[in-house]
């Protein structure tokens, strides 16, 4: 099945979203906490309300479950549901990080079929549709050959680094390299800009949505500890176990070994 008019639907949002946020990042914008260590900012509640409206008014039926705006309890009704995150990354944003996504996916079912995501400080967007690949811009992409662990350049939250939550996998890999968001960080290991993503602390399902069908549609798998894959549009959209990113063979690698810890 083709979804054309959704992921250029997809990609005219992530884009207006993406300006909306790249002015305000370096104007300055307005922020405070939704809760604690949690903030957000003016520029994503416009950003939101941008995407909604592109989305409302192509795909009236369609349900949205959003970050900044979570208001459909009849999403779980539904067949289609965009998954949005306005600005994953936004402590990165307001430190002036260049490490902050715009994140769009659109599930059937539960299963992701169209996913974008667009680093407006970059200028760059990633896309894909269910079994039509994975593209940087237009240019088709595929996650690394990497398969050896001690070869591996695995990106990870800055924050779960400076915590020490990968203490247990010191001496594992080639590198150990910090990036803010993490749909922006799936987006790289689709492109092969990275080899490996683990990520140990929980996440939500519109931080991931779109990363995962990107890293998908790139020749990898983006699975849990146990090695599940995420059904999405779940009624608690929070995803509290480990997730590991990348090709087949590397995130099998990182199992076995993690396995041997016991």
């Amino acid at each position: 099945m083709s979804y054309e008019p959704e992921l250029s639907v997809a990609l005219e949002a992530v884009r207006a979203a993406g300006s909306i946020l790249r002015r305000h990042y370096e104007h300055g914008t307005e922020s405070w906490e939704k809760s604690a260590d949690n903030p957000v900012t003016l520029a994503d509640l416009e950003a939101d309300k941008a995407i909604g409206e592109r989305l409302g008014a192509a795909f009236p039926d369609d349900a949205i479950l959003s970050e900044e705006t979570i208001r459909e309890d009849t999403r779980l009704e539904k067949r289609r549901v965009w998954i949005v995150d306005p600005m994953d990354g936004t402590k990165e944003f307001t430190r002036r990080i260049p490490e902050f996504a715009v994140s769009i996916a659109l599930t059937e079912d539960g299963e992701p079929v169209v996913g974008a995501i667009h680093n407006p400080a970059a200028g760059v967007t990633v896309w894909a549709t269910r079994g039509g690949g994975a593209f940087r811009d237009d240019q088709r992409v595929s996650v690394s050959h990497c398969a050896q662990l001690e070869d591996a350049v695995v990106i990870a939250s800055r924050t779960e680094i400076s915590r020490d939550q990968f203490a247990p996998y010191d001496g594992w890999f080639a590198e150990l390299r910090p990036v803010g968001s993490i749909a922006w960080k799936l987006a790289c290991v689709a492109c092969g800009d990275g080899d490996l993503n683990i990520s140990v602390a929980p996440k939500n399902e519109w931080d991931v949505c779109a990363g995962d069908l990107l890293v998908r549609e790139a020749g990898g798998i983006y699975v849990d500890f146990e090695g599940a894959t995420r059904r999405y549009n779940q009624p608690d959209p929070l995803i509290d176990k480990g997730m590991a990113a990348g090709p087949h063979a590397l995130v099998e690698r990182f199992f076995e070994r993690q396995r041997q810890l016991g």
